[in-house]
């Protein structure tokens, strides 16, 4: 049997309900392009950790996105964290959605200047193109705040070394199968950063996978970044998935140890779907142990 609703009165408002009451009932909800680029922004990418403003108290949500109070000086370069709010003087307020998704996914400012790699825009090439308008659309949707930072100092040509899968946008779409999932919002939260560092600081994503072992320094101290490989001893291979959502959501680890800055994420973890954290589980478990 086939309903028609055109000549019964009321029918628009009868199908708008029904269509209301499926998309409760399978928990399909609109996500909005601006939506979309804040989770990534605030749940998965944890733009905040260089680029907002920290007082005495921790990070000053108040000046979100502002610049931050990081410096990193290398051989290479000396650069602050960036204001990225809308602020049309001393943020990217003047950039349009394309100079965002540029400087995202190739490292290139408007004015044809290439950031330092400490903007891991490497990760970043893998991006799907709507992940990156969204990302766009957010940022210029947030509160500009006039904050100038200080203009950075490139000494030498940096460039970030390829991360092997993630050398191009992943496809028009974020992937369904769990491992691809996870790889991609893993490679948005540039995991293998820091934990495919070496103890010189030197990034080696084909020997050192996972491994960790690069001490980092910072206003929390100093911190040996751990193996997350395979390994059943050295590192994640025999925490149950439960233990490694828990570091990743709660900040603390199988033995109880509360993380410290800056894998202390759990603020943004948190806020990610039961579908993302479980496709990064999946992802972890494919990286091969390594002592």
């Amino acid at each position: 049997m086939v309903l028609r609703f055109r000549n019964i009165p009321g029918a628009a408002q009868l199908i708008a309900v029904l269509a209301a009451w499926c998309a409760f009932a399978t928990g399909a909800v609109a996500e909005t392009l601006v939506e979309r680029g804040s989770y990534l922004v605030n749940a998965v990418m944890v733009c905040d950790g260089c680029h907002t403003p920290r007082g005495p108290a921790g990070l000053d949500m108040e000046r979100h996105l502002a610049g931050g109070a990081i410096m990193w000086d290398t051989p290479a370069y000396t650069v602050w964290g960036s204001n990225i709010t809308p602020d049309r003087d001393t943020g990217i307020g003047a950039w349009s959605t394309e100079d965002i998704k540029r400087l995202l996914t190739t490292g290139v400012r408007p004015n044809g200047v290439s950031v330092a790699p400490q903007m891991p825009y490497g990760f970043y090439k893998i991006l799907t193109p709507e992940d990156a308008a969204a990302i766009a659309a957010y940022l210029k949707s947030i509160k500009p705040v006039t904050h100038e930072m200080p203009l950075p100092v490139y000494k030498a040509a940096a460039y970030p070394v390829p991360l092997p899968g993630a050398e191009r946008s992943i496809g028009d779409t974020v992937p369904q199968d769990p491992i691809q999932r996870g790889f991609y919002l893993a490679s948005l939260a540039h995991c293998m950063e820091c934990h495919s560092r070496k103890p010189d600081g030197v990034q080696d994503f084909k020997n050192w996978w996972g491994k960790g072992g690069h001490e980092m320094k910072g206003p929390f101290g100093s911190v040996i970044v751990p193996n997350i490989s395979s390994h059943k001893e050295k590192g994640v291979g025999a925490w149950s998935d439960a233990e490694l959502k828990r570091v990743l959501t709660e900040g603390i680890g199988r033995d109880g140890r509360v993380l410290k800055q800056p894998m202390a994420r759990q603020r943004y973890f948190s806020r990610m779907t039961e579908q993302d954290l479980d496709a990064i589980v999946a992802w972890v478990r494919t990286i091969p142990p390594i002592e």
